[in-house]
């Protein structure tokens, strides 16, 4: 639709990329004062998410505003083609990195803050570790500590439940989430950190000495020797 007071409004329906082409909706509106002026434009596409299109809007806006005052629909068109293979580019290396963290092992170290609840608290870190396919180990002493091994987004999915779910009860005894968890370290675990740990075992200690031999026995002394000092808080 168009009128002399409103302008023109110009949808374009493009395919970008290969095999795996995008179709992304381009919707230009010329004012009248167009070239003078140059079109606002809408970027849309189911393949995209929302912020990705903004972004390819914002750079077809800045794209119109530096081009001379001719027309210029079909450099903008041009121009969303190239912002899309690029956006496509940059997820795709998206996509690798979290192929590859899937695939790695990290190990992280855990910190809470209480255990009232004991028995359905670790009944429950139990049920998640093996959900997610983590080892792990819950030391209990001075320091509530949980050690975990795995693929490094199903251990924040673990840290996730820990602050979302109502694992413990609080001094009214009332269920509560572990809003106070703090993760001390998390790291890449090479190849001889971690052996012996598996599924989920609870352990208590005493001492400091206790605690490093049981991080010790893991073969992970140098994650401990990192969080001793916040342990000495």
């Amino acid at each position: 639709m168009s009128s002399a007071q409103d302008g023109l409004m110009v949808q374009i329906n493009s395919t970008v990329g290969g095999q795996r082409g995008l179709d992304v909706s381009l919707l230009f509106h010329l004012h009248p004062c167009y070239p003078s002026c140059p079109p606002a434009n809408s970027v849309s596409s189911t393949g995209l998410s929302r912020t990705q299109c903004h972004n390819i809007r914002q750079k077809l806006l800045d794209q119109a505003a530096a081009l001379p005052p001719e027309p210029m629909v079909h450099q903008l068109v041009e121009g969303l083609q190239q912002c899309v293979q690029v956006t496509e580019k940059g997820r795709g290396a998206e996509e690798e990195v979290k192929e590859r963290e899937a695939e790695e092992q990290w190990m992280a170290v855990l910190s809470l803050d209480h255990t009232r609840s004991r028995n359905r608290y670790i009944s429950l870190l139990q049920r998640w570790s093996q959900q997610l396919q983590l080892n792990g180990t819950i030391l209990l002493g001075r320091s509530i500590l949980v050690i975990l091994q795995g693929a490094r987004p199903n251990i924040r999915e673990f840290c996730r439940f820990l602050k979302t779910v109502k694992v413990d009860v609080d001094s009214s005894g009332k269920k509560c989430k572990e809003r106070m968890m703090k993760v001390l370290i998390e790291s890449p675990s090479s190849p001889s950190c971690g052996h012996g740990l598996q599924g989920f075992v609870v352990k208590s200690y005493e001492s400091l000495a206790e605690l490093s031999a049981a991080f010790q026995e893991i073969n992970i002394t140098e994650l401990y020797q990192q969080i001793l000092p916040s342990l000495s808080d």
